[in-house]
């Protein structure tokens, strides 16, 4: 038999060592902003039951959820379906179905005879788990599941891999990580603003400019009441999401599909070009809302929220983009969406205010706000902007060299000294060539190498070599470890 070509599924990768030290640079970077504002760590499986995450994304969201087919004989009790089953292996005949965003084939011919009337029904009897598409609705769950152990307003962070089914492209996968941070129990739009400042943190401390665009949900409502389509703000809201990808026309023809009518696409167009000042938006907003208090609403509390980074050191370029529409239909108020200035990436992060997510599942009136960091799309801006600090490349600090037994058990002393000490050092496994060894700890990046032949064992001078400046001299073996810190 042919040995197999390793492969990995596509919308995947493989991460090295070197993108490892980067990855987690970006990751230990965020964290300590998290911590730094008063947010607590926890985790949540991979897998949610599909109950927990259908319906929860939109129509377009709920196409991209990974779904997970029962293990086990999944189809014990259809009989007369003509499918054989084990594990989560299965066999088909006939016409095939494909859902977008699982594993599986089913023939069409079947179905009826089985006594299941549709694909959906089926994949349902067959799947009841899927991997997670976000970590904003695994939260919800776990905070009405463990309500009575968290203390409120509850401040969480979360740094994990979620999944998603869609097309692989340059800044967009299948396995991604989100760094999330979100507020649960409060209304107040300090948590906006604090939020807000997390954002300018963190890039700040990345060195990556970016421009932080504001919108509230309330103002896309009032807009689409104001052009009397109140009952199409989804539609509105997907449609306009898409606007710095296909452009102001196409997001039109795509709203005459979704059914809104000439007239109010008439009076949506001036909204879908709308530039100028804050004050300037304003105003022609405070004029389209005469009759919308939620539309009213909705514009009091961005210019909150404006007036307070206005007074606050807030680095980065924020702004209030009418035309941010952030498509997932559990926003409520705020929603934040961050650029990198000078990359044409898509967005490193995003959220907003959600006002009753957990009513979803049995605990209504909990009003949260969170924002969700891209850690992929920010490693890929980084990398194009040459943005990594060459010092988070080099974990070992300093590499002894081996030149024989004796020296060796010398070396193994120091070896143990320098780490006691925190420093990060290991010690060649073998006494070869002297530039061998130079040679891996290059490779390595490693930037210094304590030398110890017989000489040194008897003066009690170890050589330390500065592998960056190529520099050496004689370090007292006893101080060897306060010389490299």
């Amino acid at each position: 038999m042919a040995a197999q070509k390793p492969s990995i599924p596509k919308g995947t990768r493989d991460f090295t060592p070197v993108e490892m030290a980067r990855r987690n640079y970006i990751f230990d970077t965020i964290r300590a902003v998290f911590i730094l504002h008063g947010y607590q760590p926890i985790e949540t499986p991979a897998m949610e039951n599909l109950s927990t995450l259908m319906g929860k994304y939109g129509e377009e969201g709920d196409k991209l959820l990974f779904r997970i087919l029962n293990s086990g004989d999944y189809l014990k009790g259809v009989k007369g379906s003509g499918l054989r089953a084990q594990g989560s292996e299965h066999r088909t005949q006939g016409s095939e179905h494909r859902a977008q965003g699982s594993e599986w084939a089913v023939g069409s011919g079947q179905l009826a005879e089985s006594g299941i009337r549709d694909l959906s029904a089926f994949t349902q009897h067959i799947s009841e788990k899927g991997l997670r598409y976000d970590l904003t609705v695994p939260l919800a769950r776990f905070v009405v599941q463990h309500q009575h152990n968290l203390n409120f307003p509850f401040k969480r962070f979360q740094i994990q891999p979620v999944w998603r089914a869609d097309r692989p492209q340059k800044g967009r996968y299948r396995e991604f990580f989100q760094c999330d941070v979100d507020v649960i129990g409060s209304d107040s739009l300090l948590y906006e603003i604090e939020q807000i400042q997390i954002v300018d943190e963190i890039f700040t401390r990345l060195d990556l400019p970016v421009t932080i665009r504001i919108n509230n949900r309330k103002i896309l409502y009032g807009i689409s009441e104001a052009i009397g389509a109140a009952d199409k703000l989804t539609d509105i809201t997907i449609a306009m999401d898409k606007i710095d990808k296909i452009g102001v026309e196409k997001v039109i023809e795509e709203l005459t599909q979704r059914g809104l009518t000439d007239d109010a696409i008439t009076k949506l167009q001036p909204i879908l070009t709308l530039d100028g000042k804050i004050k300037e938006k304003k105003a022609f907003l405070e004029e389209l809302f005469n009759s919308s208090d939620t539309g009213k609403k909705g514009l009091d509390e961005l210019c909150h929220v404006l007036k307070y980074l206005k007074s606050l050191d807030v680095r980065n370029k924020f702004e209030f983009d009418v035309r941010l529409a952030r498509g997932l239909s559990y926003y409520t108020g705020t929603i934040i969406e961050v650029m990198a200035r000078d990359v044409p990436m898509g967005s490193l992060c995003g959220g907003g205010r959600y006002d009753d997510l957990t009513g979803i599942f049995g605990l209504p009136g909990l009003s949260g706000v969170g924002i969700s960091f891209g850690a992929d799309r920010i490693y890929d801006v980084l990398l194009s902007q040459d943005l990594f600090p060459d010092a988070i490349l080099s974990t070992t600090q300093l590499l002894l060299v081996n030149f024989g037994e004796e020296e060796e058990r010398f070396s193994m002393q120091l070896l143990m000294k320098a780490r006691k000490a925190g420093i990060p050092a290991e010690i060649y496994p073998e006494p070869v060539k002297l530039k061998k060894q130079l040679d891996y700890a290059n490779r390595k990046q490693i930037p210094y190498v304590a030398l110890a032949g017989k000489e040194e064992i008897e003066s009690g001078m170890i050589t330390l070599k500065n592998m960056k400046t190529g520099e050496q001299q004689s370090v007292s073996a006893s101080r060897i470890t306060e010389y490299i810190q």
